[in-house]
């Protein structure tokens, strides 16, 4: 048989994803893969409905459609303090997902060295193997998960081009300060590297952690790519809209590269999208008010069962320590994968393995999501107290 490429054995298919494939095969509460169970704004859904007898059905402008891009360009603009140019620093992509491979693929040549804090997001090693890049990874951490600066100034020394940043992070719901981006950002000024930034998690993030935008800090909107998507904020995964938004040189070539990826985001979608993008500024502080109330109840219920978890700061993840569970005679010898499998088999909740975020060699956490209505959460937790018994 012919062969196929080296790059393709070097990475295996998306964990967070195939949990989801087994959870429905079993009939099991999906807490693994990140999407919420409700519905977009209103006023994004009516304006739906219209596009789909008004139009447009067509290709939209391949790097995105203006009056999307406008709105865009307004609400990141009003967040760092400086106006971004709709027609020159903005690409509209196929959710933030492709805005990262983008990203890579703009700046990195093969052999070219980028910093990825460990956890992270799973796509992240492999978008750095698919664009020829290869990955330094930086700990955070864990409980805190700090990071030691050293590291990431080492990295620089030894050529990296960029670091990428998820803020606030998948799947550790850390959110970074405005000293720790501002050391960060002045490595990368000294370095002259680019900091490529995931902000797919920017409104949701609990008090009194604050979102800072490394792109707003001084200095670095030249050294900055961010990646950014519609998703999580308009509870809209499906739709994949995504933006990327960089100094205009950068998008420039950005732009050529997003073309032959995808050629362009849904047009229908993006029209809709507006409507979101227009919604006052209450929304986002509806937004964090509920996932703040959602991050609270199901801690609490984690907490009641005994089952030992982080806080997030941000994100809607959660991770929990599976240690006593990994030492009981009966799971002894198990990986978080099989223990996950195991889960959703027989418990019917499903979670991610943490072994799938870390470069280390962590088996002992599993990762939840609690962007889900009330009795969802309260069906999980009555199913997870299946697993208190065996302790």
């Amino acid at each position: 048989m012919p062969k196929l490429s080296d790059r393709v054995g070097t990475f295996t298919d998306s964990v967070i994803r195939r949990m989801t494939r087994i959870s429905n095969q079993y009939g099991a509460i999906n807490l693994s893969q990140g999407f919420p169970d409700f519905d977009p704004p209103q006023p994004m859904l009516d304006r739906l409905s219209q596009v789909a007898h008004e139009g447009p059905h067509q290709y939209s402008i391949t790097f995105g459609a203006k009056n999307l891009r406008d709105a865009l360009a307004a609400k990141q603009s009003r967040a760092i303090g400086r106006t971004v140019d709709p027609e020159r620093e903005i690409v509209v992509t196929c959710g933030s997902t492709e805005a990262m491979m983008c990203a890579m693929m703009t700046i990195c040549d093969p052999g070219d060295k980028v910093m990825v804090f460990s956890p992270f997001y799973e796509n992240y090693g492999a978008d750095a193997i698919l664009s020829g890049a290869e990955p330094i990874y930086i700990p955070l951490v864990p409980p805190t998960y700090d990071f030691d600066l050293a590291l990431i100034e080492q990295g620089f020394r030894d050529g990296a081009k960029a670091i990428i940043i998820c803020n606030p992070s998948n799947p550790c719901g850390k959110v970074f300060t405005k000293e720790e981006l501002s050391a960060i950002g002045q490595l990368c000024l000294q370095y002259d590297a680019f900091a490529v930034t995931d902000e797919v998690y920017e409104h949701l993030v609990y008090a009194p952690a604050e979102h800072v935008y490394m792109s707003a800090l001084p200095g670095m909107f030249d050294h900055t790519i961010t990646c950014n998507s519609l998703s999580k904020t308009f509870s809209a995964t499906g739709w994949r809209l995504g933006y990327l938004i960089a100094p205009a040189w950068v998008v420039e070539a950005a732009r050529k590269v997003h073309d032959f990826l995808t050629v362009g985001a849904a047009a229908p979608l993006q029209e809709a999208a507006v409507a979101g993008l227009l919604l006052p500024d209450s929304y986002y502080e509806d937004l964090r008010a509920l996932y703040t109330e959602k991050r609270d109840y199901f801690l609490a219920g984690l907490d009641r069962l005994g089952l030992k978890h982080n806080v997030p700061q941000g994100t809607y993840f959660v991770l929990m320590d599976i240690s006593d569970f990994l030492a009981l005679p009966q799971f002894r010898g198990w990986t978080d994968l099989a223990f996950c499998e195991w889960m959703i088999r027989e418990i019917g909740v499903a979670a991610v393995p943490g072994s799938s975020f870390f470069k280390e060699p962590v088996n002992n956490l599993i990762r939840f999501h609690f962007a889900r209505q009330k009795p969802a959460m309260d069906e999980a937790l009555r199913r997870l107290e299946k697993l208190t018994k065996l302790l």
